[in-house]
C-alpha cells in the first residue's frame, strides 16, 4: 500500500478545506470532472482481465447477492431518507444519485485492508459497475421523480433518461474496455504502469472532491447537520445491511465483509459527473461529501476488521 492510499481520507479533508476557503482558481476546472473520472475508469481497467470477467460465472451467488443490495437496497434507502428528513429536492437528487451508482473501486482497496476477499471484490465491482450502465439512469429517474418534477417547475432541470446512459457508457465502459484491451495486448506496458495506477485514480478522485467543493463553497455554508446525518447514515447502514444480509444468507465473515464493503462504498465520483451533467452543482455535493465520508467510516472499518483477523490469527498460531 503506498502513502497515497493509507492517507486518502486525511487528503480529501485537507483538499476539501482548501477548496472551502480558496475556491476562486478551482472553478473553471468544473469541465475537468468527466475526464477525471474516464481516468479513474481507464486505470480500473488496466487491473483487470479476461480472467476476472470470467470469475463472475465461476461465483453467481455472492456477486448476485451483492449486485442485488447494491441496487435493490442502496437507491431506495437513499430516497426514503430524504423523504424521513424532508431533504431540498437538489440534495435529495444527489443522494439518489449516490445511491443509483455501482461500487467504487476504492472498496477494493478497503477490502485488501480488512483481510477480505480482494478477488471477489473486483469481481463484484466490475459486475455493479457493469450493471450500472443500465440499471443507474432508470434507478435514479424513478426514485427521483417527484424531486425533479419540482426542480422542473423552477426550470433547473431537464432529465433524458437516455442521454444519461449513454454519458454513462462513455464514462464508464469505453475506458474500461481500452483499459482491458491494454492489459490483454501490451501486458509489458501495463506491467510499468500498474504501480502507479492506485495513485493516479486517488489523486483523480481528489481533484474531483477539490473542484466540487470549490463550485458549492457558497452552498456549504447553509449545509444544514441533516444533510450530513443522512450521508453518513446512508453509508453506514449500507456496510450494516450488506454485512447482516449476506451473514444470514450464509456467507462466512471474510466473504460477508467484502459484499459490506461494496455495498456501502458507492462510484461517487459518477455521480457527480452525472448531477453536474443532468442536474445542478447543488446535486453533485452529496457525491463530493459522501466520497469523503465513505473512505474515512471505510477506513475505520477496514482496520477493526483487520484487527480482529490479527488477532484471530495469532490466538490459532499460538
Amino acid at each position: 500500500m503506498r502513502n497515497t492510499e493509507r492517507l486518502f481520507p486525511l487528503l480529501a479533508i485537507g483538499v476539501a478545506i482548501i477548496a472551502y476557503y480558496q475556491p476562486e482558481p478551482l472553478l473553471h476546472l468544473k469541465s475537468s470532472i468527466v475526464p477525471l473520472l474516464i481516468t479513474i475508469m481507464f486505470s480500473m481497467g488496466l487491473t483487470l482481465s479476461v480472467a476476472d470477467f470470467q470469475r463472475i460465472w465461476q461465483r453467481p451467488q455472492p456477486i448476485a447477492l451483492g449486485i442485488l443490495l447494491q441496487f435493490g437496497f442502496m437507491p431506495f434507502i437513499a430516497w426514503a431518507l430524504a423523504q424521513l428528513l424532508a431533504l431540498p429536492p437538489e440534495i435529495a437528487i444527489g443522494l439518489i444519485i449516490v445511491g443509483a451508482c455501482a461500487g467504487g473501486t476504492a472498496s477494493n482497496v478497503m477490502t485488501f485492508i480488512a483481510r477480505g476477499d480482494v478477488a471477489l471484490s473486483v469481481t463484484m465491482t466490475t459486475a455493479s459497475t457493469l450493471w450500472g450502465v443500465f440499471l443507474t439512469p432508470f434507478l435514479i429517474a424513478f426514485y427521483a421523480q417527484e424531486f425533479t418534477q419540482e426542480l422542473a417547475i423552477e426550470g433547473k432541470v431537464d432529465v433524458d433518461t437516455w442521454a444519461m446512459l449513454l454519458m454513462i457508457a462513455k464514462i464508464v465502459i469505453l475506458p474500461v474496455a481500452a483499459g482491458v484491451l491494454i492489459n490483454r495486448l501490451l501486458p509489458s506496458l501495463q506491467a510499468r504502469i500498474l504501480p502507479f495506477l492506485p495513485s493516479i485514480a486517488s489523486a483523480a478522485i481528489l481533484l474531483i472532491i477539490t473542484v466540487i467543493v470549490a463550485i458549492n463553497a457558497e452552498s456549504l455554508n447553509t449545509l444544514s447537520l441533516t444533510v450530513v446525518v443522512a450521508i453518513v447514515l446512508h453509508n453506514l447502514l449500507g456496510f450494516l445491511v450488506g454485512y447482516a444480509i449476506a451473514r444470514w444468507n450464509g456467507s462466512d465473515s471474510i466473504e460477508a465483509r467484502t459484499i459490506a464493503i461494496e455495498v456501502g462504498m458507492q462510484n461517487s465520483g459518477l455521480g457527480v459527473a452525472l448531477a453536474n451533467g443532468f442536474f445542478t452543482p447543488l446535486s453533485a455535493l452529496p457525491g463530493a461529501l459522501f466520497s469523503i465520508w465513505q473512505n474515512m467510516a471505510g477506513a475505520v472499518l477496514a482496520a477493526i476488521w483487520k484487527h480482529r483477523s490479527d488477532c484471530k490469527q495469532a490466538n490459532q498460531d499460538n
